[in-house]
């Protein structure tokens, strides 16, 4: 009778995954991702048949039978349309244990903000923060634990905190034994392998890894490289077990269901994040303390030299106290900017970042942290010294690519190794 009612269960969650999956339809949930001006023209056939890891439940639903399950999920952790810990539970599944990153288990956490342990009100499930003091699961919290589970969307860039919090899961899930299941889920910036590489001394939360800003990577094929590279603390192997995803590529277009996080709230800011995010180490907002974060630029001082405006505010939930709240900024609108063309020429735009240092007219502010508190490391943000030193120094941008390499190269041919789709 169990296995009638567990193939029962696995049919009738495959036809609704069938009918909902990838689907953008209905976009009345706040945290759906709003149709971008330009982004329709990214939809592919491909689009129609790409299935999730999560979304292919007749994969993994039966290896669950009988484990006791710790699950790293926040927000963007669906089947179909429902989010997988609800999914889950409904189908009988031993869940003892949720583990949210940076923003919380349910995403409503503003960038930054610290997240408190929680029991979560639906499930009555333990939900323990991975972001803060403890970046880890303990020994403790996985010793009644026979598989924890994965599922976590990225976007792609360096500087995106959830690869660090594999990172962590994976050294924790080596150190206690414990087998971890990956429900892989697809790159938007797939395409996309560029920038400089991470030196050494500028490790931090916004760069655990010696890759580059763009690292093309799903975080399935990531999990195999931490792994290969040997990068976890004393070179510990995490048992992984991964389910793909059906139909997908490199260059397949994906249009997120779901918010990855506050400030990345349309199609638009997600494409334009790895090129966008350094700002965050400049005098330049980035529209943070707005409804179009990572979708413009601007500063005050720049009026006159641009039409376009904007004036951040305190918003709770997505930035409180951004930089230059409530005051007119001037600068670039991007929500129309076509991604055909980051597609096609697959680099960084270093472009914005050399014409708004060079339009800015105090340029010894540029780059100064002590100006704002919201203001970041672009050392770290970018990886390295150089890029802030050479787009001082007014440095071409070919030059400044032809100092990427041979980083850059040898990182893309160790990439190979790990790849699981074309």
């Amino acid at each position: 009778m169990k296995k009638y009612l567990l193939s029962l269960s696995l049919f009738l969650l495959g036809y609704l995954n069938s009918n909902c999956a990838n689907s953008s339809a209905g976009k009345s949930p706040s945290s759906e991702v709003p149709d971008s001006t330009n982004t329709t023209t990214e939809k592919k056939p491909e689009e129609k048949v790409l299935k999730t890891g999560a979304d292919r439940t007749s994969e993994y639903l039966t290896y669950l039978k009988g484990k006791r399950i710790a699950i790293v999920v926040n927000q963007t952790s669906i089947i179909g349309k429902t989010a997988i810990v609800d999914s889950l539970v409904s189908l009988g599944v031993n869940i003892k244990r949720i583990f949210g990153p940076e923003h919380g288990f349910r995403g409503t956490a503003s960038n930054g903000d610290k997240v408190n342990d929680s029991v979560d009100e639906k499930t009555g499930i333990p939900a323990i923060s991975l972001y803060g003091k403890q970046k880890k699961p303990s020994a403790e919290q996985l010793a009644d634990i026979d598989l924890v589970i994965f599922d976590i969307q990225d976007v792609g860039a360096r500087f995106y905190t959830y690869i660090n919090t594999l990172g962590h899961v994976m050294e924790a899930c080596a150190e206690n034994n414990k087998e971890l299941l990956i429900l892989d889920r697809p790159n938007p910036n797939g395409f996309l392998v560029d920038g400089p590489m991470l030196e050494d001394h500028l490790h931090s939360g916004i760069g655990m890894y010696k890759i580059p800003i763009a690292h093309g990577m799903t975080v399935a094929e990531f999990a195999q490289m931490i792994n290969g590279e040997k990068w976890l603390p004393n070179k510990l192997i995490c048992k992984l077990k991964i389910i793909k995803v059906e139909k997908y590529t490199h260059d397949s277009p994906y249009v997120l269901p779901v918010l990855p996080s506050p400030n990345l709230n349309t199609q638009q800011s997600i494409m334009l994040y790895p090129h966008i995010c350094m700002f965050e180490g400049t005098i330049i907002s980035q529209g943070r303390g707005t409804y179009m974060p990572f979708t413009v630029l601007g500063a005050p001082l720049l009026k006159g030299k641009f039409t376009f405006s904007f004036k951040p505010k305190g918003i709770k939930g997505m930035s409180e106290t951004p930089l230059h709240q409530d005051q007119e900024c001037y600068g670039l609108d991007l929500r129309k900017y076509d991604i055909k063309i980051l597609r096609k020429s697959r680099k960084i735009n270093l472009g914005w970042l050399i014409d708004l240092y060079k339009a800015y007219p105090q340029k010894d502010n540029f780059f100064d942290r002590s100006q704002s508190k919201q203001m970041g490391d672009f050392d770290k943000l970018s990886g390295n010294e150089s890029l802030r030193e050479q787009i001082i120094a007014g440095a071409s941008e070919a030059d400044i690519r032809k100092s990427w390499e041979p980083g850059l190269s040898d990182y893309k041919t160790m990439r190979k190794k790990y790849l699981i789709y074309p």
